[in-house]
Formats: structure tokens, C-alpha cells, sequence
């Protein structure tokens, strides 16, 4: 009896596993791959990066996100915000920019307007978007789709400097860049970002 045909077939079948265990573990490995986010990369050198530099205006924002202007007569003082929505590859993301107003600019949009401290918010006219494009901002709030990963976010932007406890969830701090990113359970909540200089020690 020639057993070289029986060997070579065993070879034969050794060869063919083993190649269906390595194609099943690199499919593994690709499936467990955690996919950074696909505009936050964007959203950094646009709108998070030249606000960290206190160098983000309004019209920076309109121009990656038209939207509208809205006046918030609080107590503790009006409010001016830019509000738009922001397409990505997860979902839709809600944009809040709020602009660097002196208490006079505030009091004369208020008189303005005809209204009064703790009156309900207003969208103003489109023509002041285009009147106040050159204010600044001074802080940005990115809200994040339902149910989106902490993990995408991280493999997008890094190991925090620093991790919170809050009492609704935890907190991830990214200095250098004035960023805060409020996580509930393991999903991203919210984008809040500042100039960095409001991260620096006080003397």
C-alpha cells in the first residue's frame, strides 16, 4: 500500500485549517477594531483648536454649520447662542456656540428685543448672524448621538490627562485643547470646550 498519497493529503487538509484559523482570527481582529470618529478629527483643527487659542469666532462656526442666533434672558444675565446640527458618520450632533458679549452688548440686545431677565429665549433676526460674525466665542458645546461609544472617542483624540467623578457619570479632561467630554455609562455625552487659559493654575 503507498502511503505518500495519504501523507500528502493530510498535509493537504493540515494546510487548509490552518489557513481557515488565521483568516478567522484576523477577521476577529478586525472586527474588534475600534473605529476612531470619523469628523472629530475635522472638528479639532476647525472649531476646537483655534478656541483653545481663544482664536474662534462666529463666523469660523457658521461657516461649517449654519444655524441660528438665540438669546437666553437669564437672571443671572442674557446669553447669546449659535445653534446649528452637525452631520456625522454616528449620527447626528447638536451644536451650541456661545459668544464673548460685554455686559453692555447683552443690555442693548435685551432693550433691542424688548425684553426683560428671565423672559423666554428668542431666535433673532438672520441679518445679526451676519452683523456679529466677527465676535468671538467663548465656549462650544457638542452634543453626541445616542449610544456612542467612549472608546471611539479616545482612539480619536487620545488618553485623557485627567479622569472626574461626577455624580451623573465621569469626566474626561483634555487641557490642551480646553476640552471636556462628559461620558454616562460608556457613551459620550457632551463636547464642552473653553479656551485652554481657563485650565491654567491661578496664582
Amino acid at each position: 500500500m503507498n502511503k505518500a498519497p495519504l501523507k500528502a493529503q493530510h498535509w493537504l487538509i493540515f494546510a487548509i485549517v490552518a489557513v481557515l484559523f488565521f483568516a478567522w482570527g484576523a477577521w476577529l481582529m478586525r472586527s474588534a477594531e475600534v473605529h476612531p470618529l470619523a469628523n472629530l478629527q475635522q472638528w479639532r483643527e476647525v472649531l476646537l483648536q483655534p478656541l483653545a487659542e481663544d482664536e474662534l469666532r462666529l463666523r469660523d462656526v457658521q461657516a461649517l454649520a449654519a444655524g441660528e442666533l438665540w438669546l437666553e434672558p437669564r437672571l443671572d444675565g442674557a446669553r447669546l447662542f449659535h445653534r446649528a446640527k452637525l452631520g456625522g458618520e454616528e449620527g447626528e450632533w447638536s451644536l451650541q456656540a456661545e459668544l464673548a458679549l460685554s455686559k453692555n452688548q447683552r443690555d442693548s440686545l435685551m432693550a433691542a428685543q424688548g425684553l426683560k431677565p428671565g423672559d423666554a429665549e428668542v431666535v433673532l433676526d438672520e441679518s445679526l448672524g451676519e452683523q456679529m460674525a466677527g465676535f468671538a466665542i467663548a465656549s462650544l458645546n457638542l452634543q453626541a448621538p445616542d449610544a456612542l461609544a467612549s472608546e471611539r472617542l479616545a482612539a480619536s483624540l487620545g488618553q485623557s490627562r485627567l479622569t472626574l467623578e461626577l455624580a451623573d457619570g465621569r469626566a474626561w479632561v483634555y487641557p490642551q485643547w480646553g476640552l471636556t467630554v462628559h461620558l454616562q455609562g460608556d457613551d459620550v455625552a457632551l463636547l464642552h470646550a473653553v479656551p485652554k487659559r481657563a485650565f491654567a493654575p491661578r496664582r
